[in-house]
């Protein structure tokens, strides 16, 4: 059995660690750490877990925590993290952080964005980059995986295939992206209260969006070339679910007469089946279905598709995913599987969830 911890567990991210590892075949969940929730029963906090979860919460003592598990999972606030982080913290445990500590390479960056020093760069370099469908096999090699936004697992995968072939010219890439309040977390705010949010749909942290920089760099390595884009967050009155549209001009490819033209619905098709044809979480649909957050919600999916605007030359790019799961949790457990050496699925083969 794999033993884990998880400080952070009474946020949203970290309940839903908790219902996933709790019906994981090869896990035990040793530590519920929380530092509001000290000496509380945990199913208490979310009584969901009644009869569940028996154990009381703990602190967020990450060195004691590394002698009792072999898995931490940090769902934490930025810069907790890569304050704790230490050698003998890392000979000892495997890391996966879902906060951003460790997600950017340029800790200048990293620091611009977030506005707080970044504690121990020194493993920026070797922590891992945790979106599974495109770096599976660092994943499985790592100690320290930087575990993706909800917002950047959806942007990246919803553009990655045609930013890696060249289809696309990235100078023109704009994302429209739509979220749930829960990846607001839990935390009290009064924007995030019921009657601020119901009725209402609202743009923010327009053109400064933290989750920026992590897109431009990641879409940036299939490019081979740094990437500059606009990204625009909404939040809508749901609980859960991130739904992205993304445009971009096309390029011109050559046809089989010798002219150029747009690449067809059937080439771009074939190029989203090349990459994620035997991605078990990545479902390409249907020609003129297009991605909806309900019909991902409470599971590892991601649905993607597109449309070609042939009068302007663009592509409308679409996907959705439940912003908790593979959005936060879900693919912390799948980069905890490849990391183990378990069937990466283990624990994930929800269906999800309608009504």
């Amino acid at each position: 059995m794999i033993k884990a911890g998880i400080i952070g567990a009474t946020g949203y991210a970290g309940g839903e660690l908790v219902r996933l590892l709790k019906a994981h075949k090869d896990v035990e969940i040793k530590w519920y750490g929380s530092k509001s929730y000290v000496n509380q029963n945990y199913a208490d906090v979310y009584h969901n877990m009644f009869e569940v979860v028996k154990d009381e919460c703990l602190d967020d003592n990450m060195k004691e925590l590394a002698e009792r598990v072999d898995v931490i999972f940090t769902a934490t606030p930025q810069g907790f993290c890569a304050s704790m982080m230490n050698d003998e913290i890392l000979s000892k445990v495997k890391i996966v952080d879902l906060s951003a500590d460790y997600r950017i390479k340029d800790v200048a960056v990293y620091e611009k964005w977030y506005g707080i020093e970044h504690k121990s760069p020194q493993y920026i370099e070797e922590a891992v980059y945790g979106l599974c469908e495109i770096n599976r096999q660092d994943v499985k090699n790592a100690r320290l995986v930087a575990n993706p936004g909800c917002y950047t697992t959806c942007s990246i995968l919803t553009a990655y295939p045609l930013v890696k072939e060249g289809l696309i010219d990235t100078d023109t890439l704009i994302i429209d992206a739509k979220s749930g309040t829960s990846g607001a977390g839990r935390s009290a705010k009064v924007a995030n209260l019921y009657c601020e949010v119901n009725e209402n749909i609202k743009a923010y942290n327009v053109a400064g969006h933290r989750h920026t920089p992590e897109i431009e760099e990641q879409l940036g390595y299939a490019a081979g070339k740094e990437i500059m884009l606009n990204f625009t967050p909404h939040l809508v009155p749901m609980n859960r679910g991130i739904l992205v549209t993304e445009y971009a001009k096309l390029k011109l490819v050559k046809k089989a007469d010798g002219s150029s033209g747009l690449p067809s619905y059937e080439e771009i098709k074939a190029v989203y089946d090349r990459y994620y044809g035997k991605e078990k979480f990545v479902r390409v649909l249907e020609k003129g279905v297009y991605p909806e957050t309900k019909w991902v919600e409470g599971s590892n999916y991601v649905d993607v598709n597109f449309v070609i605007d042939e009068r302007t030359g663009r592509i409308i790019m679409m996907g959705a995913l439940d912003n908790l799961v593979k959005g936060a949790a879900g693919q912390a457990v799948q980069n905890m599987n490849l990391m183990f050496g378990v069937k990466e699925s283990e624990g994930l083969e929800l269906i999800p969830m309608f009504p």
